[in-house]
C-alpha cells in the first residue's frame, strides 16, 4: 500500500487525495441533506379554531412536530380551541418544522377577589371588570355615604378581598343607598344579645357603628348589650329619633350587667 503510494509522483497523489475528499464531502453532504429532507417544503394549513385534539392530529399528518406553546382564557371563545399558531396559516416551511400553538383553556383560572367595599360603584364596577368578574345582584341599603359599596358578597355570603374565586364569578353588591327622609325612633338594645341587636337594626335600616367591649369576649353573638349611643331617650326623657342609614355604637359585656353598673360606665 505504502509502495503503491510511494511509486506514484506526488503530483498523482495530491490529486487523489483532492479527489477522494471532494468525493467524501459530497456524499456527507448528499447524506446530510436525505437525513433533513433538504430542499423540501410545505405550506402550514390553518388549524386556528379548530379543537387543540384536531389540530395536532392535523399538523402532525402533514410531517409537522408540534408544541403547545401557552394556554390562556378567553370566556368569548369556545373551550379548548386553538386561538393562535406560529407559523401563520399558509406560511412555506421546512419539512420537520415545528408549529407552536397557543390553546384557551377549558377551564377558567381562579382570579382574586378586589377590594370593592368603600369604593364608588362606578370604580368598583371597573375593579370588576378589569379583574375579569361580573356584577351579581345589587341590593341598597339606607347609608349616609351614598353611592359607596358597603359589602360584597359571593354566593350570598360576603367574601374578603384577596380571595380566590372563578374566572366570570358574579359578584352581588350591597350599596350605601343615603339616609332616607323617614325618621324612627332610637330602638332600646340594653339588655339584648349582641345577636338580638344586630336583628334589631338591620330590620329598622340602623347600621352598626362602633362595637366597644367592657371585657373579653370571645362569643360575641351572645354578649350582652349593656349600653347604647345614641339612647333612645334624651336628658328630658324625650324619645330620641334617627334616620335609616345612620350609626349606633353598642357597648357590649359578656355577662348582663345590673343598671347601677350601666349608669357607672356612662361616666
Amino acid at each position: 500500500m505504502f509502495k503503491f503510494i510511494t511509486d506514484r509522483p506526488f503530483w498523482v497523489n495530491l490529486l487523489v487525495a483532492a479527489i477522494l475528499a471532494f468525493l467524501l464531502i459530497f456524499l456527507t453532504l448528499e447524506m446530510l441533506g436525505w437525513v433533513t429532507k433538504h430542499g423540501e417544503y410545505l405550506t402550514v394549513p390553518s388549524v386556528k379554531g379548530k379543537r387543540t385534539e384536531e389540530a395536532i392530529k392535523l399538523l402532525e399528518s402533514k410531517g409537522f412536530d408540534v408544541t403547545i406553546q401557552d394556554s390562556v382564557f378567553t370566556d368569548s371563545l369556545q373551550r379548548g380551541i386553538v386561538i393562535k399558531q406560529l407559523p401563520d396559516a399558509d406560511a412555506t416551511v421546512k419539512v420537520n418544522r415545528t408549529v407552536f400553538l397557543t390553546v384557551n383553556r377549558y377551564m377558567p383560572p381562579m382570579v382574586v377577589m378586589p377590594e370593592l367595599e368603600g369604593k364608588s360603584l362606578g370604580f368598583a364596577l371597573d375593579l370588576l371588570l378589569r379583574s375579569h368578574l361580573q356584577l351579581g345582584d345589587t341590593t341598597f341599603k339606607p347609608d349616609f355615604m351614598k353611592g359607596s359599596i358597603l359589602e360584597q358578597q359571593y354566593n350570598g355570603k360576603k367574601i374578603e378581598a384577596g380571595e380566590k374565586v372563578i374566572w366570570g364569578s358574579k359578584i352581588s353588591l350591597v350599596i350605601a343607598g343615603g339616609l332616607q327622609d323617614e325618621q324612627i325612633m332610637v330602638p332600646e338594645l340594653v339588655g339584648k344579645t349582641f345577636a338580638e341587636g344586630k336583628i334589631t337594626l338591620e330590620a329598622l335600616g340602623v347600621n352598626i357603628g362602633a362595637v366597644i367591649a367592657k371585657d373579653a369576649i370571645k362569643d360575641t353573638a351572645n354578649s350582652f348589650i349593656y349600653r347604647q349611643n345614641p339612647d333612645r331617650y334624651n336628658d328630658e326623657k324625650k324619645p330620641v329619633y334617627i334616620h335609616p342609614g345612620q350609626l349606633m355604637d353598642i357597648y357590649i359585656s359578656k355577662e348582663m350587667v345590673l343598671p347601677d353598673s350601666v349608669s357607672t360606665n356612662k361616666n
